[in-house]
């Protein structure tokens, strides 16, 4: 049983959304950190956002706020990155992850990895 599984991903052209999940199985969400990163072809893994689901607050890098967003179900057992006015630079493969805290996002343990999904934005 994999711990975290993306779905979501696909081609979609610049200024167009898309809606990632991040379905948890074998833990629930509740009282735990989620992050979504990003990795494109040549770069390095970057954050780009986290939701802490004791309290739904969540934190964005600077490259995707005001541009995605991350809701969540808890009765779902699943946390969301919805994606608007994407850009060609948003294209990499995008992975959640259940993180000790969003404030050590890039920096503290990381519990599970899902496989990730990929995510092109091209005309």
């Amino acid at each position: 049983q994999v711990p975290l599984v993306e779905s979501g991903g696909g081609l979609v052209e610049p200024g167009g959304s898309l809606r990632l999940s991040c379905l948890a199985s074998g833990f629930t969400l509740d009282y735990k950190a989620i992050g979504w990163f990003r990795q494109a072809p040549g770069k390095e893994r970057e954050a780009v956002s986290c939701i802490n689901s004791r309290d739904n607050s969540a934190s964005y890098s600077d490259s995707v706020k005001g541009r995605f967003t991350m809701p969540s179900d808890n009765a779902k057992n699943t946390v969301y990155l919805q994606m608007n006015s994407l850009k060609p630079e948003d294209t990499a493969v995008y992975y959640c992850a259940a993180v000790f805290s969003c404030l050590t996002l890039t920096t503290g343990p990381v519990y599970f990895w899902g496989r990730g999904t990929q995510v092109t934005v091209s005309s």
